[in-house]
């Protein structure tokens, strides 16, 4: 495992990887931008300071380090298996349930992850960015868009942020 996440972490992906991010992290956004509007999870409220050094806060946590357990430990490369569906499958559900036991257990206020619409947001970003991982060999599409979904949330949708979720 330690050997997959090195490579992932060593890999980028060509321009053809990255027209195939762009396509699922098109469809990512979408699917999740849908759920989280229906289900009252995005709120316009955007903050006027602090954005900027929040991204690269954002992109080290939650982004590269959950990236690197959920995409770059669990993911297979493509010739690693014989059954990729069944470990990019139980990546997601792992990384879902990370949501919940967060919730629980390490942010108090994040009473948002425990909604089921929040879960399958969460679930539709692990997808995305497993299928990417699986896809490119690499982990940074998947660290930029989770980065990027969750910047945006915070940033302009009223998104909680970690310091936020601790009080």
């Amino acid at each position: 495992m330690i050997r997959r996440l090195l490579r992932s972490l060593l890999t980028w992906p060509d321009a053809r990887g990255w027209g195939l991010c762009l396509l699922i992290g098109g469809l990512t956004l979408a699917f999740i931008s849908v759920v989280a509007g229906f289900a009252g999870l995005l709120h316009w409220q955007p903050r006027t300071v602090g954005w900027p050094l929040h991204f690269l806060e954002v992109l080290l946590v939650p982004a590269f380090s959950e990236e690197v357990v959920f995409r770059g430990l669990l993911v297979p490369d493509q010739d690693e298996t014989r059954w990729p569906a069944l470990w990019i499958g139980a990546a997601v559900l792992v990384f879902m349930a990370w949501h919940v036991v967060e919730a629980l257990f390490i942010l108090p206020g994040a009473h948002q992850f425990l909604t089921p619409a929040f879960l399958a947001c969460a679930g539709m970003l692990g997808l995305g960015c497993a299928l990417m991982r699986y896809r490119t060999g690499s982990i940074w599409p998947a660290v930029i868009l989770h980065g990027l979904l969750v910047w945006t949330w915070q940033v302009f949708f009223g998104g909680p942020d970690i310091r936020q979720l601790m009080a």
